[in-house]
Parts: structure tokens; sequence; C-alpha cells
């Protein structure tokens, strides 16, 4: 697995080996070792969700303040762009974005550890949307950071995105609830 670290302390782009032929291809998405060793230490993954949507659909940007979880996140059908931003008031990288392109043919996983908050845009038709996370949703914990914060200025790829009521009526990074 090649790892790549981002200007994000923690935030890693994973690519897994891939195996093709003219039959299509293989690749091992997930192993405990393999991802361990590459972020660090030993996260444990206690839910598996599966998003579809479609173009120009915008999620996030979400985190929880208790139980917080760590996301490692994949596309299997589409594109997306994914966002991390650093929320803790501690690092040196507080208020900071990496954003990165997920495709089905890239294979790209992104690795966001808690203390983070979350989201992509679709920028294909559709996309199917995979993530594993270390702790249990808890929807009352959960918040959202508006996703075009002027604080932020996240590049996103859209400049109009289909957002639920939720992402429409989040908060400034600068009146969030965020992590010491």
């Amino acid at each position: 697995m090649k790892v790549t670290k981002t200007q994000l302390e923690g935030v890693l782009i994973l690519e897994p080996k891939v195996f093709g032929d003219e039959r299509g291809f293989f690749m091992e998405s997930f192993n405990q070792r393999v991802f361990d060793e590459a972020v660090g230490q030993h996260v444990e993954f206690v839910q598996d969700n599966h998003s579809r949507s479609t173009k120009g659909v915008l999620r996030g940007l979400h985190y929880q303040l208790q139980q917080p979880q760590g996301k490692l996140v994949r596309v299997t059908r589409g594109a997306v762009f994914d966002v991390a931003v650093d929320i803790r008031k501690s690092s040196p990288t507080f208020g900071q974005w990496v954003g990165v392109e997920l495709t089905e043919s890239n294979h790209r996983q992104l690795w966001i550890p808690a203390g983070f908050a979350h989201g992509f845009v679709v920028t294909s038709d559709s996309a199917d949307f995979l993530y594993k996370t270390s702790d249990y949703y808890a929807p009352g914990f959960e918040r959202c950071i508006i996703w075009n914060d002027d604080d932020l200025g996240v590049d996103w790829p859209s400049d109009n995105p289909f957002l639920s009521q939720k992402d429409r009526a989040g908060s400034s990074l600068r009146n969030a609830l965020v992590f010491d």
C-alpha cells in the first residue's frame, strides 16, 4: 500500500495495490495489520456506512463532539471531491483543510482521524461512497460546519451544491463547538 501524508497531521491518502488484467481487477480494500502500520496505531472500526448520491450533492462538513469518529473513506462507483478540516484548537493546522479526489478508478482511500470535520461533493453523475468509522454514529453529538464558510475557504468544485436542510443550517467555524 502506498501511503501519502497530507499537510494535515494524521490525514493520509492510502492507495492499495491493484492487480488488473482483461478480466477486471482485484485489490485488498482493507487489511487491519497493513492499515495499523500505515497510520502508526491500532484503530478499531465499529461501523461501515454506504451512501449513494447524485451529481452536485454535498454532504458535510460533519463531526461528532463526543464519540468522535475516525473515518476511512473510499468511492466504489463514480467520483467525489473529499474534504477534511482540522478542528482541533490546539493544532498548528487548526482551520486548515485538505481536498482529495476519490474515484472508482484511482482506488484511493482517505484516512481522517477523530478531530476533523469531513465532507464531500459528488463530481460524477452519481457516486457510491463507503466508509468505516472508529465509533458509532451518535446523532445527539453530531455537528456541522457550513460548507462555504469564508474563514475556511474550501475550494469546492461546485458553486451551487445540493444540500440537506441539516447541512444548510451548519455553523461557521468561528461559532462552532470544536475540539480543544
